[in-house]
């Protein structure tokens, strides 16, 4: 008969929006194990599973904390309360937590006194006096009775009929009867049983006991700080956003880059600060396609996107937001894993603001293949395939606009555009791999220039820091046959260094933070190392901090109208690093608005 063996969670630690899948492992009436569902539409020897979700609500009101979202909140910061800031955002689950969030958690205060004041109220009223932490709000302490009058969970009453059973002070309400369930808002703060049973398909009637599970309380999704839009050119600090949250300017267009860590290298080992529910795949991808859509850009640049990941989610729910989606799969020649799981770049647009003319793919292994067939021993060639082949590739796409460009001197001229997006090999050692496979790639844009005229873009992770060849090789177009990177070349394909070069007129779009002449600039100028041009960081962890992503723009033919603000250190928790619960990658996205311009000619 079919029986349950065991059931499990991958996390037993819910979050708003995140889907919950249990792992049912069952015995078969031949005594087989498996994990496929039995569905009443499809029974097996007369049985079948059914399941139910409980929400356990306890008359005992709980509240979590905004910095540890697994724990328990104890006190609230009553300048939050009095400035209506979000409620959420008020709960610390100590005082420890309070003062160490207090760098990241004034930010709030700042933004809502400066609305406040312009309202001509006085900030005295909502902050009270610094108290002898100097933390400059006053916290009350949530215990007792006290806490359960004054603190809400964002839950509804539900139909009295949906009431399962109630005893003890809690109360059952049954929430779902699939598998899966994806909590909601009024689970915050609760627990949710799941409960799997086998079925008689003919009396309907279970057969033996239900196998149940207890999940921790349902928190909810961490919400970082929105990163603002500022404008370089002067206009103003902030771009406006029409109604679809994009810049109302019809003329420009955004473009982001982003690398998503892929789930295939997420793993606690390498990111053992990061907690174990924030690093699971079924919270990132929920908390990724948020941040993502929420940036409402006209073109995505995404790298290490697993091949199974954009087939299943992000081309159908990027779909839904308007989007087409391309995507360029690593290849295996190097890679032994799972083909399903294999990452590469994706590249989205959107259908209203473009149109999709050519796709190019750029395989760096056939570009090995191709380097190794000049006259070269045998046993020469093997070493330097085994060297040069490691899977990386870059996806071009051409595009034409559909928007107006205003002020060009041809208004009834196709506005193409060219989009490449790359991942450059990780291996900080085979600095020729990475010269070699950068230089490859600008040969093709440049092929691709010579036949049309074309503004281009050229995004991703290319693994290199700024100073370093590669690019040196993007931002100057050649490199400095003195260069130390250079010395590492044992198949010698790097030489001569004059060919190190190309005609693009590639400028790094977040440059015009210290070219730029707008308001509010001089905080982003202090997260720029005016030694290069480039942000501090783009990627942070416990091992390594710096900038290794970049958006390059044909400067003959683009200008920057507004930059993504970036990040500083104090807008990452205090003692962490990337990913985290807040944010879902190792690296930060990068965003730049662009307008198209004549192309200057000599």
């Amino acid at each position: 008969m079919l029986s349950v063996l065991r059931v499990h969670l991958p996390s037993d630690i819910p979050i708003v929006g995140c889907e919950l899948s249990p792992y049912v492992l069952l015995r078969r009436p031949d005594k087989t194990v498996t994990t496929d569902d039995v569905p009443e539409s499809a029974p097996l020897d007369g049985h079948f599973l059914r399941y139910k979700w409980y929400r356990i609500q306890s008359d005992r009101k709980v509240a979590v904390c905004s910095v540890h979202p697994s724990e328990q909140a104890t006190l609230q910061c009553l300048g939050c309360v009095k400035a209506k800031i979000p409620v959420a955002k008020s709960y610390h689950c100590s005082p420890k937590c309070f003062s160490d969030a207090w760098q990241h958690h004034r930010v709030l205060h700042d933004r809502a006194a400066s609305a406040v004041n312009e309202n001509g109220n006085e900030e005295e009223e909502i902050f009270g006096r610094f108290n002898s932490t100097g933390s400059g709000v006053i916290s009350a302490s949530l215990t007792g009775s006290a806490s359960s009058t004054s603190l809400t969970n964002g839950s509804t009453p539900l139909d009295p009929t949906a009431v399962t059973q109630r005893s003890g002070g809690e109360t059952w309400f049954e929430v779902g009867c699939s598998k899966t369930y994806t909590p909601t808002t009024d689970d915050i703060g609760h627990v949710l049983k799941f409960e799997c049973v086998v079925i008689d398909a003919e009396t309907k009637l279970p057969v033996g006991q239900p196998n149940t599970l207890l999940t921790s309380r349902v928190i909810p999704a961490p919400s970082p700080s929105p990163r603002r839009l500022i404008s370089v050119g002067g206009a103003d600090m902030m771009g406006q956003l029409d109604s679809d949250g994009r810049l109302s300017s019809s003329g420009t267009f955004t473009v982001l880059s982003y690398n998503i860590l892929s789930d295939s290298y997420a793993s606690s080992e390498l990111y053992s600060y990061c907690p174990s529910w924030a690093l699971s795949w079924p919270y990132r991808r929920q908390n990724l396609l948020r941040e993502i859509v929420g940036y409402r850009a006209d073109i995505v640049c995404l790298q290490e996107v697993q091949c199974d990941h954009f087939d299943e989610f992000f081309a159908p729910e990027l779909d839904k937001h308007g989007y087409q989606a391309l995507y360029k799969r690593k290849t295996n020649e190097v890679y032994s894993g799972n083909i399903h799981t294999i990452d590469g770049c994706a590249t989205f647009f959107r259908r209203d603001r473009f149109s999709h003319v050519k796709k190019y793919e750029v395989e760096f292994n056939k570009a090995a293949q191709s380097l190794t067939e000049v006259p070269v021993q045998t046993t020469q060639k093997k070493v330097a395939l085994n060297r040069l082949v490691k899977d990386n590739v870059a996806l071009i796409v051409v595009l034409e606009a559909k928007f107006t460009n205003q002020g060009a001197d041809n208004p009834g001229k196709r506005q193409l555009l060219c989009v490449a997006n790359t991942h450059v090999n990780v291996q900080q050692e085979l600095k020729d791999v990475k010269i070699w496979q950068v230089h490859t790639l600008l040969k093709g844009l440049e092929k691709i220039a010579a036949s049309a005229d074309i503004p281009m873009l050229v995004c991703g992770d290319f693994n290199s820091v700024p100073g370093s060849a590669p690019h040196s090789l993007l931002a100057m177009g050649k490199v400095d046959p003195l260069h130390p990177d250079l010395l590492v070349d044992p198949l010698a394909i790097l030489r001569p260094h004059s060919k190190l070069t190309h005609q693009l007129p590639l400028v790094s779009a977040y440059s015009a933070f210290l070219r730029g002449i707008g308001l509010g600039l001089e905080q982003q100028r202090r997260r720029m190392d005016p030694a290069t041009n480039e942000p501090l960081f783009t990627n942070c962890t416990r091992d390594f901090i710096g900038t290794l992503d970049y958006i390059f723009y044909t400067a003959d033919s683009l200008t920057v109208e507004s930059l993504l603000e970036l990040l500083d250190e104090d807008s990452l928790r205090k003692d962490t690093a990337l990913p985290s619960p807040e944010w879902s990658s190792d690296h930060i996205a990068l965003l730049a608005e662009f307008r198209c311009v004549p192309r200057t000619r000599h």
